[in-house]
């Protein structure tokens, strides 16, 4: 997430984390054997078939893959004459922490309006991969999706370690409470709901970042969920907490892959960290591939939920370390999440998508006194709520672009 915690809190702990690494104190209990670099791009995870692919290089889509698709909807149009083989809504979601209940106000009040399309891509990052399962299911979720945002706080999402299990372990907080809450919402129903989904040729990705490679990995959930292996539900649940895990501040997940017969392990944080928004690796276009293959007049639009602002918020900060840097980071947040709204704008203009971007207004005035304060999240969550009941004012370019 953007952030799970606040901004200066997060950087008070990664700043004494590396005092401490710093003044040559060692730390144990993190053994591991990491894939080679010559054999990062061949591992695999075992068991599994194609279920993830790097967000950064647009050859890891392929042609076949676009076929697959294209040949499951149509398929599936011939039962649900409601699918359209011409139009396409792709949604990606942001990070944000508990800006999240901005994100799942805007779902929740776009049902009640009767015009919130069926997405045939969802995306998400941190926060927004939490919400992202819930949108791609579509209404019959939204009361989960009300309550995962609105009811919890933050024993719910952390713990904090003792001290000796902060300076001997790989991070400063423990994620087990939030572990459980995605246990809870995961189930074996939902991943059977979102086989039969994907099985339409719908396809929900989440990103996470291989902190080792410095990459952005995406997953297909519904592949994972669709393998059936015996481990898929960890797994799904590994990807989403994955990519809700601030480097240092939360553990990172491990996961064990194999290659050229060898098991190896790797390190997946928050998605945050490559990107706060995404859709398609950048390089990969949509409407060269509908060149391709001889798929004319298909009608695309893109949603974006920013759970965050990208106006500037003004805030006097101290003159202290922390203060200046957790000041810093979360501007460096803010912008990073700016410039990607450009870069999918950049795409959308490129491949002839109708793009539509939304965040939180700057005239929403509350604050969080704690991290996760539910009474933030419950006026954050009725504001976007009502901004999608009265008709969501979506931007079609992105901030401080002149069209």
């Amino acid at each position: 997430m953007a952030s799970l915690i606040t901004a200066p809190r997060v950087c008070g702990y990664i700043i004494l984390y590396l005092l401490f690494c710093l003044s040559g104190c060692a730390v144990t209990g993190n053994m591991r054997e990491a894939v080679p670099r010559d054999l990062v791009e061949r591992v695999n995870v075992p068991g599994y078939n194609r279920i993830r692919f790097w967000g950064d290089d647009p050859h890891s889509i392929t042609d076949v893959d676009v076929l697959t698709i294209h040949d499951q909807k149509a398929a599936a149009a011939v039962a649900d004459p409601s699918i359209d083989l011409k139009s396409s809504h792709a949604l990606t979601i942001s990070g944000g922490a508990s800006n999240g209940a901005f994100g799942a106000g805007i779902l929740a009040g776009w049902t009640k309006t009767g015009n919130r399309p069926q997405f045939d891509t969802v995306t998400g990052i941190s926060t927004g991969a939490l919400i992202a399962p819930f949108a791609f299911l579509g209404s019959h979720y939204d009361a989960e999706l009300t309550e995962a945002f609105t009811t919890i706080n933050t024993a719910d999402i952390l713990e904090l370690k003792n001290v000796v299990a902060t300076f001997t372990g790989d991070s400063f907080v423990s994620n087990e409470p939030l572990r459980k809450l995605v246990e809870t919402y995961i189930t074996d129903d939902m991943l059977n709901e979102i086989v039969a989904e994907h099985q339409k040729g719908r396809r929900l990705l989440i990103g996470t970042t291989n902190i080792d490679a410095e990459r952005p990995v995406i997953w297909d959930m519904g592949a994972i969920a669709s393998s059936g292996m015996p481990d898929r539900k960890k797994l799904f649940q590994d990807v989403l907490i994955a990519s809700a895990a601030i480097p240092g501040v939360f553990p990172p997940v491990r996961l064990s892959v194999t290659a050229d017969g060898h098991k190896y392990e790797e390190l997946h944080v928050d998605g945050g960290t490559s990107n706060q928004v995404f859709l398609i690796p950048a390089g990969f276009s949509l409407r060269d591939a509908d060149d391709r293959m001889n798929f004319d007049g298909i009608s695309r639009k893109l949603y974006i939920i920013r759970n965050g602002r990208t106006t500037p918020e003004y805030s006097v900060v101290k003159a202290s370390m922390i203060s200046l840097a957790g000041k810093s980071i979360s501007t460096l947040t803010k912008n990073q999440g700016i410039g990607d709204l450009y870069r999918l704008y950049a795409i959308s203009q490129r491949d002839h998508i109708d793009y539509n971007y939304i965040d939180i207004p700057s005239d929403f005035k509350m604050t969080e006194t704690v991290p996760f304060d539910p009474l933030y999240m419950r006026g954050l969550y009725r504001r976007g709520y009502e901004m999608a009941q009265l008709e969501i004012p979506w931007a079609k370019v992105p901030p401080g672009f002149a069209d």
